[in-house]
């Protein structure tokens, strides 16, 4: 790797879905719901999985940062179009059918820079909206497969053993103990 280069960020939903296929793939233990799987292989993968995560999470502050700025922007926008309406319709006020008409121009202005601040918001909120929604389904993915795992590897409680001296001195002898 030259040293210009970046280091490349693992994909944690392609390293999940590799975990799932080992687990897949892994032999299973005679009489025995538990696999056999190489310990160091599944670990190494968990473990870039888990370092891919601080970055998803940094790229989703960051898309929430942006959204804040674009609502931010268009706000100003705003403002400096009710400005403008608002001085243009000072500088309109001459005679009486100059200020009807200045009253009807500066309400229909404010009226558009409502609509055009209402859709920019609208449009940077959707966007951001469908942002957090992808990065959502990724990490509940990711949690599925994570928690999936776990079980898959949750060590089964072994039957408990009689021991036959206790059987023998009790007198009784259940055959579904065994």
């Amino acid at each position: 790797m030259l040293e210009d280069e970046p280091e490349k960020v693992p994909d944690t939903a392609a390293l999940l879905e590799q975990l799932r296929t080992i687990l897949d793939a892994a032999r299973k233990l005679p009489m025995s719901a538990s696999v056999s799987i190489n310990r160091d292989e599944f670990g190494a993968i968990l473990q870039e999985a888990i370092d891919g995560l601080p970055e998803e999470l940094r790229e989703a502050r960051w898309l929430l940062k942006e959204r804040d700025q674009v609502v931010e922007r268009a706000a100003h926008e705003a403002d400096r179009l009710v400005e403008a309406a608002r001085v243009r319709a000072e500088r309109m006020v001459e005679k009486n059918e100059l200020v009807r008409e200045a009253r009807r121009a500066s309400e229909d202005i404010l009226e558009d820079a409502e609509r055009q601040a209402a859709a920019i918001r609208h449009e940077a909120e959707d966007y951001v909206d469908r942002k957090l929604a992808a990065f959502e389904v990724v990490l509940d993915r990711t949690m599925q497969t994570v928690q999936k795992g776990r079980e898959r590897l949750q060590v089964h409680a072994p039957s408990p053993v009689v021991n036959e001296a206790d059987a023998d001195e009790s007198g009784f002898f259940d055959q579904d103990d065994l």
